[in-house]
């Protein structure tokens, strides 16, 4: 079996199955409880928390648990433009956003009245400092920018865009840090980010773990509300467990990170090479600037979504859109968005690799895909 679908979900470190399993066994009270249970969790969920921070190079910020990235993003944007709905009613993103973003924005237009703009991108999927300086007005409260694109791997200017944000220290800056978190290095306070979303899952920790990295006298308007839990930002008693495997994964991911970084892109380049020797197919990750665990490519022709079972058949596992857009049966928005076109769009797949996988993985892919490219034509004559 070779799983290439790692931007979809990751399998969890063993590491992190164990610590999750002991600390629910272990430390199973309240930590709002003022008995010695609950004073034993609360100071474990406090430790999770400061790994977070060491790890991530964070002084200035507070770490606020969540599900995941869909409910940190919700919890970011929401909680951010309706803590600002005094002072102004528009926000900026880029047109290539994670829906939870973009369901996030127009729920707030819909709702709330906020005017969203949307910066295009070129045709490698990048968006335009200048764009944004254009697109600032007074009454703008909130940019939302993602770091790594999820469906072709391009890195945004995020640092840049933190220099212009600085200049404009009312305005709240948010990142969604999913698909970049220990595949591309952020120092997210240099680079002057107020809300910065992360999913344990993406890096080989546990799917229902995330968390909110938000700067110190940020003001968010609660999604959850009840109890006075994480400063209030989030309300309901805090899943320890999933916390404590959030950092352990956080930990892990860490060690040895330049190593496995060069592993990555090692592969990534020869699966780059070997699809440019395929004729027909289209690469749709750009050469400069792209993620090293994210390859996108196009067979215009062919539907994405019989290519996908095509190479399942085989034991090899890859994707075509986001995995929370795929069974909608779409073309990618976000290939669209770059101007390649509904063929293009329409018969995309995305090869997602993860820390372990080295360049070997290359050759069984190509050798499943070429013959399979090939009968797949041959059926459609």
């Amino acid at each position: 079996m070779i799983y290439l679908d790692n931007s979809s979900t990751t399998k969890p470190y063993d590491e992190v199955l164990n610590v999750y399993e002991q600390t629910s066994s272990r430390y199973f009270g309240n930590p709002s409880s003022l008995h010695r249970y609950g004073a034993e969790t609360e100071q474990l969920l406090q430790a999770a928390k400061n790994q977070i921070k060491r790890s991530l190079g964070l002084k200035k910020y507070d770490i606020v648990f969540t599900s995941g990235a869909t409910e940190a993003n919700n919890a970011a944007l929401k909680g951010a433009a309706l803590s600002k709905i005094k002072t102004g009613k528009h926000i900026i993103a880029t047109s290539i956003e994670h829906p939870s973003v973009t369901e996030s924005l127009e729920q707030l237009k819909e709702l709330f009245g906020f005017d969203i703009t949307y910066l295009s991108v070129n045709e490698d999927g990048f968006v335009s400092i200048e764009d944004l300086k254009a697109a600032i007005r007074p009454d703008t409260v909130l940019v939302s920018m993602m770091h790594v694109n999820n469906e072709v791997g391009s890195v945004q200017p995020i640092e840049a865009a933190g220099e212009v944000m600085k200049k404009h220290p009312n305005i709240l800056f948010h990142v969604d840090y999913v698909q970049g978190i220990y595949k591309v290095p952020l120092a997210i306070e240099k680079a002057g980010i107020d809300l910065c979303s992360i999913s344990g899952h993406k890096f080989h920790g546990l799917k229902g773990t995330g968390a909110l990295i938000v700067k110190e006298g940020t003001r968010l308007i609660p999604l959850i509300t009840g109890g006075s839990q994480q400063k209030g930002i989030r309300a309901g008693t805090e899943h320890t467990a999933g916390a404590v495997s959030l950092a352990k994964a956080i930990n892990l991911a860490s060690a040895d990170f330049d190593t496995r970084l060069d592993t990555m892109t090692a592969a990534k380049e020869l699966f780059m090479k070997r699809l440019s020797e395929i004729e027909g197919v289209v690469i749709n990750t750009p050469q400069m600037n792209s993620a090293p665990h994210i390859i996108n490519f196009s067979v215009p022709g062919i539907k994405a979504e019989v290519l996908l079972h095509m190479l399942e058949e085989q034991d090899i596992f890859v994707s075509t859109t986001s995995a929370c857009s795929a069974k909608e049966h779409k073309p990618s928005k976000v290939l669209l968005e770059m101007g390649k076109g509904e063929q293009i769009a329409g018969s995309s797949i995305r090869i997602s690799l993860n820390y372990s996988q080295t360049s070997d993985v290359a050759e069984p892919f190509m050798n499943a895909l070429r013959p399979g490219i090939k009968k797949l034509r041959e059926m459609m004559r």
